[in-house]
Formats: C-alpha cells, structure tokens, sequence
C-alpha cells in the first residue's frame, strides 16, 4: 500500500523512476489525447493546488492589513507591485504562454524530439536576453514608470520616492517569473501541471515572513514586502528546474532571433500583448485614477482585487491553464468537432460556478472583508470603503472567468489578432466607462468600469467564435440557463436573509464573524446545488470531452 501511494504522490508531482528508461522517452513520447477523465483531473489538481497558493494568499493579506492597514506604505507597496505584476501576466503568463503553448504542441505532435529541444533552447535564449533588457529598464526608468501608473503620487513626494525605492526592488521579478512561467509552459503542455501550479505557493510563504519577521526590522516596514517579492521570484524559478530535468527539457539558452519557432511566437506574443492582458491593462488604468483619490483608495482596490482574484484562480484560472493545450492539440490534429466540445465543456462549468460566485461575492462582500481583514490598522472605515469596490468589483467575476475559457480558443488556433482588436475595444469602453462613473462612485465606481468592460470583451469574443465556425453549442443550452437562474435566485435570497446587514459584522468580535460565516457560505453552497439538482442538472451532462 505504501509503494502504490509513493507512486501516486510521484505521478502529481511528476516525480518519475527511471524504471529502465531516460527522461526524454518519458516525456517527448508521443501521447494520446487528454482523456476525459483526465481532462477533469487535471482541472481538479490544478484547482486544489491554486486554492492552498490562493488560501496563503488570503493569510497574506490578512497579514498586511493588520501590519499595514490601508497607509501610504501599503498604497507604495501596491503600485510598486502591481507593475512589476503587469509585466508578468503580459509577457510571461499572458503573451508568452498563450504564443509559446501553441507552437510548442505543434512542435511536439508534427516534429522529432531534436526540434523540440531545440525549440527550448531557442526559445529560452530569446526570452531570456529580452527579459534582462526589460529588467534593466525597469530598474532604470523607475521614476518615468511611477508616474505613468501613479502620477497622483507626485503630490506626495514621500510616497512617490518610496514607491519608486520599491519598484527597484520588485522589478527583477519580472525575470524570474517570466522564466518561470516559460517552464511552466512546457510543463503544462507535457500534461504535468502539478508543479507550475504549486509554485506560487512560495510567493505566500515568502512575504508573509517577509512582513512577520523582516518588516520590524526597517525604518520603512513596507520595503521588506518589496525584497520579499524579490526573493520569491527566485525561488519560483529554482523550483521549477528539478522537474524540467526529469523529463529532459533543461534550456541550454541559444540566442535566436531569426529561428523559425522564435519567430513565430513573436509574431504571435506582439498582439496578445494587449489582448491576452486587457483585464490588467484596466485595473493599471484604474490604479493610475485611484491614485489622484484620497489616500487609501489604491489599497482598497487592491484588497477587492486579491477577494475577486482568489475566487477566480480556485477554478477559473485552473481551467484556462488546463484547456489551452487540449485546444492546441485537437487545433493540430484537426479535429474541428472535439475542439468545439471543449470549449462548450469549458463554458458551461464556467457559468455553473462562475454565477453563484459572483452573486455571492456581491452579498456577502462586506461580511467577508470585516472577518478577513478587520483588525490592527484595518479599520470599519476600511471595511466600509473596500465593500463597495468589491461589490462592483465582483460583479465581474463570471465575465473574468468567461474570457479565460474563450480566449485560448483564438490562442491554440495561433490566431493572436482577433482578441488584441477586441482587448483594445475593451480598454476603450473601460476608460469610457470611468469617465462616467468616477466623478459619482470614486474608487468604486473604477472597479465597476473594470467589470463593465470585461462583459464586452466576452461578448466580442463569444460572437467572432460564433461568427467563424469554430464554436457551435451543444444542444441543452436554454434549459441550462433557466435552472442556472433559479438557482441561483434561490441561494441569493438565502444570503440575504443569513447575512442581515453590515453594521452587525462590523460590531461583532472576530470569532462571532468567523463563526457566522462558517455556517453560512457552505449553507448558502447548498441551497445552489440542491435547487440545480433538484431541477435536472447532472454532472453527468457536464461530463469532460475525450
């Protein structure tokens, strides 16, 4: 029993015995398709190690807004963090994944096992002297970039300088992580997804002791947060060499700029610069107008922000790391049919549990901010504050969530255009839609102009599938839709009623809330998946495509 546990534990973390062959049989083999049982496995690992990453995630913020609450140095922190983070989801989870995935499954399914690596060699070489370039300017041009993402702090010069120390420090992220996320790639589209998604548990760990044990220990406490930044980004990067090295598919760098698979992805990273990204290109937008609000306004859409985002990478983020590759090799292989299936399969979970998340986001947003983060320098006006962020915010979730699933279906098809024209629509209608609503909402009414324009980015993206051929639904849709209504009717009410108004939440101790919460999210979970069943949904309708 042990031995067959050991060789469980060492099939999710990729962990291989040589058992008589070497690495590079293991892994360049040609593979069939992802079944479909193993489509949902994969789905499922993903999302249970992205939810411990998004739990210690949860700790972390707890952690700063009782260290920190919502002060400059926290505002610094956020914006010297955030840019580094920007250049993260657009060059390495962004473009680079969405360009690279592809090619690299075409590379695998059509070519020998000598392309392939040289492929990774190439690739790693060209990446990695653009990433030093990147770093570089970065670190140099850090005053130009605080104020192009934060000009309001030029009012402060205190905070402007300290978040331009900062952003010295964080900056090199963007090297490691975007190498990071290289490794993951090639993981990912080997079918082993365990390691690239418990790497950014060591991002947590790090600055939370960053912020407990570092943090006293400066005249400026926040700094710490940013050398831990610094520091998790290395250790991201290590931990992804071992299992690199047991499938054969170590970088040796090779710098080539005119190989054919280089350039390639280059052609396709150029657009999906912006299209992969429009998300995050918007809340910069928002972070550029928040910081000309009072101060707090940056924190207190960063703690929206962290709630949306931890809901979202529990499932919506696993999924679409899950279902770019499947796409790309039923692209490859030419199954037309198979490739629609997936992104139905894909767009039905999206919604069954992306709409009660968003409805319970909104309902129970206050509650949630008052028992996570209400103590030390947080304060009930903080609370207050960051539930109407939150509430408009959240009420995105689902389009969020959405735009992951139907993206990679431009994306495997190396198609890098057609989502750039419509995240370019997109950023339009979300500065529209703040010139509209800051002057009434403020912070709040930003968050709303982020969700507004994440719905338009799905519509564009839903209807030029829909327009070309490549997605056609399967039959069942309007009934699906009816119980997903009523479902979710029936478990808002509940949490209405359960959740009684803010001023209580804000009055009780912390266990009161902990306790009240406790019993009323798995409720309110409950009365959804009763009222679905009850009504006809079957997981067995949901079922993976082969």
């Amino acid at each position: 029993m042990l031995q067959a546990r050991w060789r469980g534990l060492r099939t999710l973390l990729m962990i291989r015995a040589p058992a008589g062959r070497g690495p590079e049989k293991e892994i360049l083999k040609r593979n069939p398709y992802m079944s479909s049982k193993s489509l949902m496995r994969s789905t499922g690992v993903v999302s249970a190690l992205t939810f411990l990453s998004r739990l210690l995630g949860f700790v972390r913020d707890m952690v700063y807004a009782g260290l920190f609450g919502a002060g400059a140095g926290m505002d610094a922190f956020n914006v010297a963090f955030r840019i580094p983070n920007l250049f993260r989801r657009l060059v390495g989870e962004g473009a680079f994944s969405q360009a690279f995935v592809p090619v690299f499954s075409q590379y695998r399914t059509q070519r020998s096992p000598e392309e392939l690596r040289l492929l990774v060699d190439q690739v790693a070489g060209t990446l990695g002297t653009v990433l030093l370039a990147l770093t570089a300017f970065g670190m140099i041009g850090a005053p130009l970039l605080v104020w192009a993402f934060a000009s309001g702090y030029g009012d402060e010069p205190y905070k402007f300088a300290l978040t331009e120390q900062m952003l010295r420090i964080t900056f090199p992220y963007v090297l490691c992580i975007c190498l990071t996320a290289f490794a993951g790639g090639i993981l990912n589209s080997c079918g082993h997804f365990a390691v690239p998604a418990v790497t950014p548990v060591l991002l947590n760990v790090t600055m939370i002791a960053a912020a407990l044990l570092a943090a006293p220990h400066f005249a400026e406490p926040a700094l710490a947060l940013a050398w831990g930044v610094a520091l998790a980004g290395v250790l991201q990067l290590l931990f992804q060499w071992p299992a690199l090295k047991r499938i054969g598919l170590v970088p040796r760098p090779r710098l080539a700029w005119r190989a054919e698979g280089v350039r390639r992805i280059m052609m396709l990273m150029v657009p999906a610069l912006i299209g992969s990204s429009a998300a995050q290109i918007n809340l910069l937008i928002n972070t550029q107008l928040a910081s000309t609000l009072p101060t707090g306004s940056v924190s207190w859409l960063y703690y929206s922000d962290r709630l949306v985002e931890f809901t979202l990478g529990i499932f919506g983020a696993a999924l679409g790391t899950v279902i770019l590759p499947k796409l790309s090799r039923q692209h490859a292989a030419a199954e037309g049919e198979g490739f629609a299936h997936t992104l139905d399969w894909g767009l039905r979970w999206s919604l069954l549990i992306g709409t009660p998340a968003t409805v319970a986001l909104a309902i129970l947003a206050g509650p949630l901010l008052a028992t996570l983060f209400m103590r030390g320098e947080f304060t009930a006006t903080d609370v207050e504050m960051t539930t109407r962020s939150l509430m408009t915010y959240g009420s995105g979730l689902v389009a969020y969530m959405l735009v992951k699933v139907l993206a990679p279906g431009f994306y495997a098809r190396q198609d890098t255009k057609t989502p750039v024209r419509f995240g370019l629509i997109s950023i339009g209608a979300n500065i529209g839609f703040q010139m509209l609503l800051i002057a009434p909402l403020a912070h709040a009414g930003l968050a709303l102009s982020t969700a507004l324009a994440a719905f338009v980015n799905v519509a564009l993206l839903y209807w030029q599938l829909r327009r070309d051929g490549v997605y056609r639904p399967r039959p069942g849709w309007p009934a699906f839709w009816l119980r997903m209504l009523a479902a979710n009717a029936a478990m808002a009410g509940f949490l209405v009623w359960a959740a009684g108004d803010l001023s209580g939440w804000i009055a009780a101790d912390t266990l009161t809330r902990v306790l009240r919460l406790a019993w009323i999210v798995p409720a309110g979970a409950g009365v959804y998946a009763a009222v679905a069943l009850g009504l006809g949904v079957r997981l067995s309708q949901l079922r993976a495509p082969a």
